[in-house]
């Protein structure tokens, strides 16, 4: 355990001061999520475009993902779940890739798991049962093959073989149509964060 003197918080742009060992819910402001997950960025940082992916965006498309492949439709709070599946990534300002994650070891683990359920309390987020679990992988997988390709510039073989993601990946980008945005194309910063809490305001009670 680290000494009691170790800083361990970050002062967000809203001014609050998060306590990464020990947060609680009203440790940041939705504005401070948002930016935070619109400067992460998936894969590295690394982009065939001129800007990478933030994780901001690939929520987002992880949200219509899910929506398109669900028969019945997605409630608010299930929604808000899916677009809020990696926000202790935006609290910590770390999307490590996936390889390097068994590395980081159980202090790692443990941290995201007091963010996440700081995150769940604040956002009345249900816990996953099953069936959404299995579902919420089968979106979020296609997206990252789906990224791979349209984003960093991955072969369909590559993500088969390297990246061992049997989900077909999509040609078409569900944000195109729904955001009127260029297909597959990261957005900066600015517009990630606005259209995340967007998002996320019209999915909150």
């Amino acid at each position: 355990m680290p000494h009691p003197q170790t800083r361990a918080w970050v002062r967000l742009p809203s001014g609050h001061r998060l306590d990464l060992l020990d947060p609680t819910p009203f440790d940041w402001t939705d504005e401070d999520l948002a930016l935070g997950l619109a400067r992460t960025y998936r894969w590295g940082g690394h982009s065939a475009w001129p800007l990478p992916l933030s994780v901001a965006q690939h929520s987002i498309l992880v949200l219509a993902l899910r929506r398109q492949l669900s028969p019945t439709g997605l409630s608010d709070a299930a929604a808000r779940r899916e677009l809020l599946h990696d926000a202790d990534e935006g609290l910590l300002g770390f999307d490590p890739i996936s390889p390097l994650k068994p590395f980081l070891g159980p202090g790692y683990a443990a941290l995201a798991a007091r963010l996440q359920a700081a995150i769940a309390a604040r956002y009345n987020i249900p816990p996953w049962v099953p069936e959404d679990k299995k579902a919420h992988k089968r979106a979020d997988r296609i997206a990252a093959a789906s990224e791979a390709i349209h984003v960093v510039g991955w072969t369909r073989e590559e993500v088969r073989k390297t990246l061992r993601i049997v989900d077909r990946p999509v040609d078409t980008d569900p944000l195109a149509a729904w955001l009127a945005v260029t297909p597959w194309e990261p957005w900066p910063a600015n517009r990630a964060a606005e259209e995340f809490l967007r998002m996320l305001r019209r999915l909150s009670p």
